[in-house]
């Protein structure tokens, strides 16, 4: 005896299924559109059952029906076919899970139309920002300043000048163009100046003040130079 023939029957199921794509994907794609997502996934129950729809980028990735009683059955995946007795099962609750679909789309209509508009004006930080740019500044003027006065006393393109105030580690590093940077605080401390964001208002607010103790160690350092080459006879 010859085996029978499946093909007429797999080619309705291929049809069957291709024509779910087309439709379930137009509900993959409302819901990307009301989820504002790329990927995402909605649960839809029926009274057989539950649907699952998923999407990614848009696009329908798999369709799940888990009826009440029994094994899910992926109508839509990535994957092979579902049996032809199980689609069967799952298409006669379809119906229902697009209208569910429709009736959860429906419960939104409305829910923004009281929302409001009005929102309180939004403060400036143009006050701010240009108190901290004018401390800011003065300090890059007064460090490049000393880069200078120091590049001219031990030569070459860049430097450090270091210093204990009130305990805290100040460096100041200059090269060729002035000051590189003022860190307070060692390797993990805090930036004064550098070349990326400035510090902020409270930590400006902060060390401003010790700042000028910073440039008094620069002054003393100088003048035990000038004390050291006093005593030079010739």
């Amino acid at each position: 005896m010859d085996p029978a023939d499946a093909t007429a029957v797999a080619q309705q199921r291929d049809e069957l299924v291709a024509a779910v794509r087309d439709h379930a994907g137009q509900v993959a794609y409302q819901l990307a559109r009301l989820e504002g997502g790329d990927y995402g996934q909605a649960d839809i129950e029926t009274d057989r059952g539950e649907w699952t729809v998923k999407y990614e980028g848009g696009d329908l990735e798999y369709l799940r029906f888990s009826p009440s009683r029994g094994s899910d059955t992926y109508v839509i995946s990535t994957k092979q076919p579902p049996e032809p007795e199980p689609l069967a099962a799952a298409l006669a609750d379809y119906d229902a899970f697009v209208e569910g679909f429709n009736d959860y789309v429906a419960s939104l209509d409305g829910v923004l139309d009281d929302v409001s508009t009005e929102f309180p004006e939004i403060t400036t930080t143009d006050g701010v920002v240009a108190e901290r740019d004018r401390v800011l500044g003065r300090i890059r003027e007064i460090c490049d300043r000393i880069a200078r006065e120091l590049q001219r006393y031990e030569g070459g393109d860049y430097g450090t000048f270091t210093d204990r105030i009130g305990g805290t580690r100040w460096e100041l590093k200059w090269d060729t163009d002035g000051a590189s940077y003022l860190r307070v605080g060692g390797s993990n401390g805090l930036y004064l100046l550098s070349q990326y964001e400035p510090p902020s208002a409270a930590d400006i607010r902060e060390y401003t003040p010790q700042f000028a103790d910073f440039v008094d160690a620069y002054n003393d350092h100088v003048d035990e130079l000038e004390s050291d080459l006093g005593t030079v006879e010739l």
